[in-house]
């Protein structure tokens, strides 16, 4: 393959500023994943450890293969909501290898609200399971669990991915042939019952763990019966009576040494698919990332530049380099597993969506994922490029995206505005993981544009609504505030349109576990043809 050039200048003013800024976007991440790693605060983790209990990211550091990577999702769930008194949402979700088999982990964070589920937590779990069901990865949760927030009850309770559509997707992950497998550290009351009680192997704790129904204040109120909490759902009485578990741990650690064990049992063959080489690093330092990007959305960048400090020998072979030159599209490898890039050099005209969809294609008959970087301010509008179609063309790589059979993943490395970021497979189209760099930004417009638009709107609405300029000021500053708050990458990912904001240095690494992941199933059957568009 060709490789790639670099026409960066470390030593340039303009790296040297764009770096600056962007150390400072680092050092508030890396600030607000501490927030998130504090859990419920060093009162809450006393408590927990004055329990016998550890917190839910050291029993994963427990349960995964000592040097083995743990890929976290969604640190920043809930970020900013409830006064940030949800870390996390409550909830620790990755993926990790346990016994040699990778595996999705869901870890209840009781140092949290007791581990009780929000909106974002429910959110957050039916996330972790959906790209578990689509990886086919074995799940291991790790219950301590308080049940549903019952102060969100209208939002957490009735809907089809409210709390019901965790267990639905248990059922249905059960009857697909994946292993899950639960470890109960805590209380799983009510609707967390459940979470056990669907698991195919279920280890309980002696002294914290209970399963049951209705607890003893319920079963009082209910039924008028007094019982106390071990008599009514603890691990002895579930292991030796109801079977509900299937196996007794003295303390914590043996109960992670039992889940250890049976993922260990599962005799799951794991097995990667694809023409798969060595890997290499490339010629660029990924560290030169953020004096490339910035943090001034206005400014382009070159996604080749990018592309350059992420693929394998910084080899790249482009594909209609002199066609639709505002999409770049092309095959690598990434840490030795094959990809197709598509990536926004600037706004998408009719040419480029159609090199899109046709690229996209081509992946699809190859059999090799496709990543996509975005940044993008949408597709082209006016009078010329309506009359040059455009809509239909736009539409054909949206209709590419939405039926591609390859794995697809998506990565923000700027702006992802209005149709731009659907025809680069969004949220809404199902990527198998999504990240976002800390400078990138997703809504439905730019704050310069969706402010000038109402802005109008507005001023068109004047002779039945009067406003004098002070008030027409004031509600523009309103509307730049909105769209600027709304398009916040943290705003985006406490409510989980991403899978997580990972930091430039970090993104071969994450795109490579993701790949990875990704190459464990077998490609789909079936003729791929490639039309010409």
């Amino acid at each position: 393959m060709a490789t790639l050039a670099s026409n960066i200048d470390p030593r340039s003013e303009g790296f040297r500023a764009n770096a600056a800024v962007y150390d400072g976007l680092l050092q508030t991440l890396r600030e607000r994943y501490a927030w998130a790693l504090a859990g419920g605060g060093d009162a809450m983790v006393q408590r927990h450890h004055a329990r016998g209990k550890i917190t839910a990211r050291d029993r994963i550091d427990l349960l995964v293969d000592p040097l083995s990577p743990f890929l976290e999702l969604s640190p920043l769930a809930a970020w900013g909501l409830y006064d940030n008194k949800v870390p996390g949402a409550g909830l620790v979700t990755g993926i990790g290898t346990v016994r040699g088999t990778i595996c999705m982990i869901i870890a209840n964070d009781a140092t949290t609200k007791g581990g009780s589920f929000y909106k974002e937590t429910i959110k957050k779990h039916i996330r972790a399971q959906d790209i578990a069901f689509e990886n086919r990865l074995p799940v291991v949760y790790l219950v301590d669990c308080g049940g549903a927030n019952l102060s969100q009850g209208d939002e957490v309770f009735p809907d089809q991915d409210h709390f019901g559509g965790a267990f639905y997707r248990q059922c249905r992950m059960s009857a697909a042939g994946i292993p899950q497998v639960a470890a109960v550290f805590g209380e799983c009351t009510a609707g967390g019952a459940y979470i056990p009680a669907l698991s195919d192997e279920v280890v309980m704790t002696a002294g914290n763990s209970s399963v049951h129904l209705g607890g003893p204040q319920i079963v009082k109120a209910a039924i008028k019966e007094i019982i106390d909490r071990d008599s009514l759902g603890g691990p002895e009485m579930h292991c030796s009576i109801s079977g509900v578990s299937d196996h007794f741990a003295r303390d914590e650690v043996e109960a992670i040494t039992k889940t250890r064990d049976i993922v260990g049992a599962l005799q799951r063959v794991q097995q990667m698919h694809g023409a798969i080489r060595p890997s290499r690093p490339p010629l660029f330092d990924a560290a030169e990332i953020p004096g490339i990007v910035g943090a001034d959305l206005t400014r382009p960048f070159d996604q080749r530049e990018i592309i350059a400090r992420l693929v394998d020998g910084s080899e790249f072979h482009e594909f209609k380099p002199l066609f639709g030159s505002t999409l770049v599209c092309g095959f690598a490898h990434i840490h030795g597993l094959p990809v197709g890039i598509i990536a926004n050099n600037g706004v998408l005209f009719s040419d480029s969506a159609v090199k899109g969809a046709h690229f996209i294609e081509l992946c699809d008959q190859r059999q090799t994922p496709i990543l996509f970087l975005q940044n993008i301010t949408g597709f082209m509008v006016g009078s010329e490029a309506e009359r040059g179609g455009i809509a239909k063309h736009s539409a054909k790589l949206v209709y590419a995206v939405a039926n591609a059979r390859v794995p697809r993943y998506t990565l923000v490395t700027g702006g992802s505005y209005g149709a731009g970021n659907y025809g680069m497979s969004g949220r809404g189209f199902r990527p198998r993981f999504m990240f976002m760099w800390p400078n990138a930004r997703l809504g439905t417009m730019s704050p310069d544009v969706g402010s000038s638009v109402l802005m109008d709107l507005r001023r068109s609405s004047i002779s039945s609504n009067p406003a004098t300029e002070a008030e027409l000021a004031t509600y523009e500053a309103k509307l730049r505030k909105m769209f600027d708050e709304q398009s916040n990458p943290y705003y985006c990912t406490a409510r989980l349109w991403d899978d997580g904001l990972i930091e430039p240095q970090d993104t071969r690494d994450v795109l490579g576990l993701c790949l990875a992941i990704g190459a464990l199933q077998p490609p789909e059957t079936g003729t791929r043809p490639v039309y010409r568009m």
